[in-house]
């Protein structure tokens, strides 16, 4: 009994240790369970409380969460399939609307396979732990998304990191190698902290040259970069050789969800083998709906792409020109650094009581500990919005001097 209440005392011990973390949080005025919104107005504006704010922050790239097109394709489905599937791909998740995205999926991409996920963390989850394993070799840049880190535990494969955005690094790192085991090497097209891009075409280059194959995650790139937002992969003239791409309906695709592509019809072998698709419960009808429904217009209709990096060089000049200079070049994600953790949060609140949200990333979420505000543009923000948020940004600098 004494040593059962030992146990029971060390959960306790832990639930003090998040306490004061937490506590910690409170005193440099950070909110540590997250932001609420009360209510969503549109795709650029919501509301805090009894505050409008302009959204700067929701990574809705394309501004398709409340067009016509997703909203009637979500309602619809429940009408005709109901609310959630209740089981998983191989059991009874499985739709003709999860089958007819995949479809799309391989005929958006020009791909010979392609699975869909419940979730994009998910899709690496599954891909990687079903494509490498014991004995095999997993290279993955060092500013990986923390789902490429947890796919690289759960496969068992040995995993090494090489620098960030370095093919030499890599290449030197491949060719240590002994000849035995697969080689998969993983990089991201746009980098979700910093808004910095990958040398997709270098990497595939250096990957294929020693034999590896090559995955790239473009969860933040699908939609923004390529023709009709089909990536950094089309964009560099390289989807043909790369091996597999995941991403995430999440962002641009205005749902909630995942898959993965490849050039390899094998891929669908890994459905058998992946625990993370065999025991989740498939994706809801509405999600997979909406995701069909915002890869139709993305097909359609590039001018939504175009107006984001319209805005997005908006904002990355404006910012500029007011003194905070972004991490990385214009692009869907501006990313500014700030001195220390306490000038970001304290500028965050500001931003907010201005009627500005965007995004906090502090250490230990950060590459090389930096602590950043980091904002993401979306097709439908209006000049006016974007205006509204570098003069706030200017009235920082203004409270500051």
């Amino acid at each position: 009994m004494l040593d059962n209440k030992k146990k029971m005392g060390d959960f306790f011990t832990r639930f003090d240790k998040l306490s004061e973390r937490v506590e910690g949080m409170y005193a440099l005025g950070r909110r540590p369970f997250g932001m609420t919104f009360d209510q969503m107005l549109s795709p650029t504006r919501a509301r805090v409380g009894n505050t409008e704010v302009i959204l700067a922050g929701t990574n809705n790239y394309l501004g398709l969460t409340f067009s016509d097109e997703c909203r009637e394709a979500a309602k619809a489905a429940i009408d005709a399939h109901g609310t959630a599937t209740t089981g998983s791909r191989l059991a009874n998740g499985t739709y003709a609307e999860h089958v007819a995205l995949e479809d799309d999926l391989r005929h958006f991409f020009g791909t010979a396979a392609a699975i869909v996920f419940t979730t994009g963390y998910q899709a690496n989850l599954a891909a990687i732990s079903a494509l490498v394993g014991r004995g095999d070799h997993l290279f993955i840049d060092a500013d990986s998304h923390a789902c490429i880190y947890d796919a690289s535990r759960l496969c068992d494969a040995e995993t090494i990191r090489f620098r960030h955005n370095s093919p030499e690094d890599l290449a030197r790192r491949l060719a240590r190698l002994p000849e035995d085991g697969a080689r998969l090497v993983v990089i991201e097209g746009l980098y979700s902290m910093l808004g910095d891009v990958a040398p997709v075409a270098e990497f595939v280059e250096v990957a294929h040259a020693h034999g590896a194959m090559i995955l790239v995650d473009e969860a933040h790139s699908i939609g923004c970069y390529g023709d009709h937002g089909r990536g950094l992969c089309q964009a560099e003239g390289v989807t043909d050789e790369v091996d597999f791409i995941t991403g995430t309906f999440s962002k641009s695709f205005a749902s909630i969800g995942g898959f993965c592509v490849s050039r390899h019809a094998g891929l669908e072998m890994t459905r058998l083998v992946s625990r993370p698709y065999l025991f989740t419960a498939s994706g809801s009808p509405a999600n997979v709906a909406t995701a069909r429904a915002a890869l139709a217009v993305m097909a359609a209709d590039d001018s939504r792409r175009t107006a984001l990096w319209d805005r997005a060089r908006q904002l990355h000049a404006g910012l500029t020109a007011a003194g905070y200079v972004p991490a990385s070049p214009p692009g869907p994600i501006i990313a500014v650094e700030r001195p220390d953790e306490l000038t970001a949060v304290r500028e965050w609140n500001a931003l907010l009581n201005a009627g500005i949200y965007v995004n906090i990333a502090v250490p230990p979420a950060t590459p090389q500990a930096k602590s950043l505000l980091r904002l993401s543009v979306s097709a439908a923000h209006g000049v006016d919005e974007i205006n509204r948020i570098i003069a706030a940004f200017k009235g920082l600098s203004r409270a500051a001097a």
